[in-house]
Formats: C-alpha cells, sequence, structure tokens
C-alpha cells in the first residue's frame, strides 16, 4: 500500500528532505511512504501579493494537486480544521486503511492553505495540530507521525506509552 505526500512547495531546505527520506525508508513491509512535490502557484509581490493574487495561487495549486491522485487514492487534505488524532487512535485509522488496501494520498497545500475545492474531493481532513506550523516542518512531522504509528502497528518498541 502507498502512502503519498503530494505537497506543494519544491524548495525546502536540504534537512527537510534528508529527514523525510529518512523516515521514509523507515516505513517498510506491506507500506511505502513517497513524496510528491507541485510547484507553488506564482504569488505576486515582495510580501507575497494581494489577496487575489492569493486566490490565483491557490487555483493554480489546485489543479496542480488533483492532477496528482491516482484512480482509487483516498485522499487526505491536511487541513487546521480537520480531525486530531492521538498516536494510538493514528495507529488503528492507519491499520483500518491497510485492511481496505486502498492507497492514500495526503495533501499538504502552500503558503495559503488548500482550495475549498481541494477540501472537496478529500475523503478526510486531518490537523496535525491546531498550532500554525512551516510547510517544510508539516513534512517532518507527518513523515515522522506516520512511521510512528507503522511502527507501533509492527509491534517496534519506538512508540512508549
Amino acid at each position: 500500500m502507498r502512502l503519498r505526500v503530494i505537497a506543494v512547495g519544491t524548495r525546502m531546505p536540504a534537512w527537510v528532505d534528508e529527514v523525510f527520506t529518512g523516515y521514509a525508508r523507515r516505513v517498510t513491509g506491506t507500506l511505502k511512504l513517497q513524496l510528491r512535490e507541485v510547484p507553488a502557484g506564482p504569488r505576486s509581490g515582495a510580501r507575497g501579493g494581494t489577496a487575489a493574487s492569493a486566490t490565483r495561487a491557490m487555483g493554480v495549486e489546485r489543479d496542480r494537486l488533483l492532477a496528482e491522485l491516482a484512480k482509487g487514492e483516498l485522499v487526505v487534505a491536511l487541513d487546521e480544521h480537520g480531525h486530531e488524532f492521538a498516536t494510538r487512535e493514528l495507529a488503528n485509522w492507519l491499520a483500518a486503511r491497510m485492511h481496505e488496501g486502498r492507497d492514500v494520498a495526503f495533501l499538504v497545500g502552500g503558503p495559503d492553505g488548500l482550495d475549498s475545492r481541494v477540501l472537496e474531493r478529500s475523503d478526510f481532513r486531518w490537523s496535525l495540530s491546531r498550532l500554525t506550523l512551516p510547510h517544510a516542518l508539516v513534512r517532518v512531522v507527518l513523515a515522522e507521525q506516520l512511521y510512528r504509528a507503522h511502527a507501533l502497528l509492527s509491534g517496534h518498541p519506538y512508540h512508549r506509552e
């Protein structure tokens, strides 16, 4: 089963790629964790531009994200208003997805979040935290939490309760 993180943004610091790749390598067995980056939409102006340019950029990002989805994938939008999991709950949720056998695509938006049509297209909304996190850190936290859930399901002592 594939777990695909499809994220807006292509110029992350090297440490982000290194950490994500490290966790992805640790997700083994029947799961495979992958990252697919899509370019951010253009924003005009020195500080990100106007609300109109942000809306246009989000539309471009929406189209790029939706174009990456594979038929039959369960789509999970990373959204600040989504469901929050405790670690054991996330592991149980992941176990249920594994039982279904559907690949999962986790969508991470750009600087202005996800377009409403992406949220409508999603099957589930997940909030990593009520805190605002930098997009680079979202990738790292997401990969670590998916690894932790996988480790828990595998009986690995990584998770402590």
